[in-house]
């Protein structure tokens, strides 16, 4: 049940627990549930069954095996032989699903012939016979369950999917920073050498191809003639005042800033893994957003530390990527198409298993998982989960926080 309907049931139940004594004062009442599971625990540290004279004591044993059911029958407290009773077991869970468990001599106890498979949350029907005698007893052994009615589901906003095949990639996780492309970089000199008279742009000015950055007086027709941008970009360098002469040098230095390189450390454990055209994801401090690009290139030379420079060519229309920033990156070097998976969002610790909670009609309940390959979205599951089973995705914490609340335990 969940936490926020949990003190209105508590109200209710208080009041409806209470009944007047015969002097008139009220009295609490007892409250039994038929379907608990026996409080009484046997010298096998399992459940005792009890009809008169008659007893049976119910056990998953799992030490050093995997789990299986075992009994020991007991008349007046003195342990039969497990050939003078036969034993039969129901076990029905979650959905409607039935195992139904034959029992045979073993030692001094009878076992049961199938493995009890986690999670061991069942409704338990258990039938014994002896001398003639039939004893039949049933209870209720739920773990990690819960029940949400739908508006409450909804208004916590628990979403589900359904399990089934994922394509799953294998990534290597790097970092590097954003760099100029000089590529596309130019420089302005005058064409030819002169006074420089007037001057129509700044150091951070962004021009476009045409426009006027500078009007020279040349020296030798000593007309003025004016200079102008060859391409569109970000003045970055500036070396030209009023009254200079032009003397050959660099006048500006502009930058096209629609695109930029991102270069990327890449070590020596994963250079054969990624190559040019390798897919990256580029993640930047000034987008929520991962930005996909390729390998262009890999720098001859390393680095101090080893590594090799992997560079990649984005599109900066923008201008959010700003050079000198750092940023992380994962290239993709693999990927693999699995026929179960979960996402890695609906994963919860539920003892010592990883688990989703499964959802049929109304009630919620731990499937532990074995799993397999993961990337950031997906993970292979391998076991523990059929396909096709619906399962919690988002808030799937308001689940485990009402399991735990409730006390479900792995109690045999």
């Amino acid at each position: 049940m969940n936490p926020i309907l949990k003190p209105l049931l508590a109200i209710l139940v208080a009041v409806l627990c209470v009944a007047c004594s015969d002097n008139g004062e009220i009295e609490p009442v007892a409250q039994v549930d038929e379907n608990a599971p026996p409080e009484e625990r046997g010298p096998n540290n399992g459940f005792m069954l009890r009809d008169g004279d008659f007893s049976l004591e119910l056990a998953i044993f799992e030490t050093g095996a995997p789990p299986e059911y075992r009994a020991w029958g007991r008349v007046n407290g003195e342990l039969l032989p497990p050939n003078a009773l036969t034993v039969d077991v129901e076990l029905t869970r979650l959905g409607g699903i039935v195992d139904s468990i034959d029992f045979s001599p073993q030692g001094d106890a009878l076992r049961g012939d199938m493995t009890i498979y986690e999670p061991h949350s069942f409704s338990v029907s258990v039938t014994a016979a002896h001398s003639g005698q039939t004893y039949h007893w049933e209870y209720d052994s739920f773990e990690g369950r819960t029940m949400i009615e739908p508006a409450v589901r909804d208004a916590l906003a628990i979403a589900t999917e359904v399990a089934g095949p994922a394509v799953i990639e294998e990534i290597v996780p790097a970092y590097g920073k954003i760099v100029a492309n000089t590529e596309q970089q130019v420089f302005v000199r005058a064409r030819f050498e002169g006074q420089i008279s007037s001057v129509f742009h700044s150091l951070g000015d962004v021009v476009r191809a045409g426009d006027r950055l500078a009007a020279v007086d040349s020296n030798q027709s000593l007309t003025s003639y004016t200079i102008t941008a060859p391409s569109g970009g970000l003045i970055i360098a500036k070396q030209a005042s009023v009254g200079e002469q032009t003397a050959g040098r660099e006048l500006f230095t502009i930058l096209d800033t629609s695109s930029v390189w991102i270069d990327l450390a890449v070590f020596p454990a994963d250079i054969s893994r990624i190559a040019v055209g390798s897919p990256v994801r580029v993640s930047v401090p000034t987008s929520d957003e991962a930005i996909s690009g390729s390998v262009a290139m890999f720098l001859p030379t390393a680095t101090a530390n080893q590594s090799v420079t992997a560079r990649v060519v984005l599109a900066n229309r923008d201008g959010l990527l700003i050079p000198g920033m750092w940023v992380n990156a994962e290239f993709q070097v693999d990927e693999y198409e699995v026929p179960l998976a979960v996402k890695r969002i609906g994963l919860q610790s539920f003892r010592d298993f990883t688990v989703v909670y499964a959802q049929i009609g109304n009630e919620y309940e731990v499937r532990m998982l074995e799993l397999g390959r993961q990337d950031d979205t997906w993970i292979e599951v391998l076991g523990g989960l059929q396909l096709g089973t619906q399962y919690v995705t988002e808030n799937s914490y308001i689940l485990k926080a009402d399991v735990e609340k409730s006390g479900a335990s792995h109690d045999h």
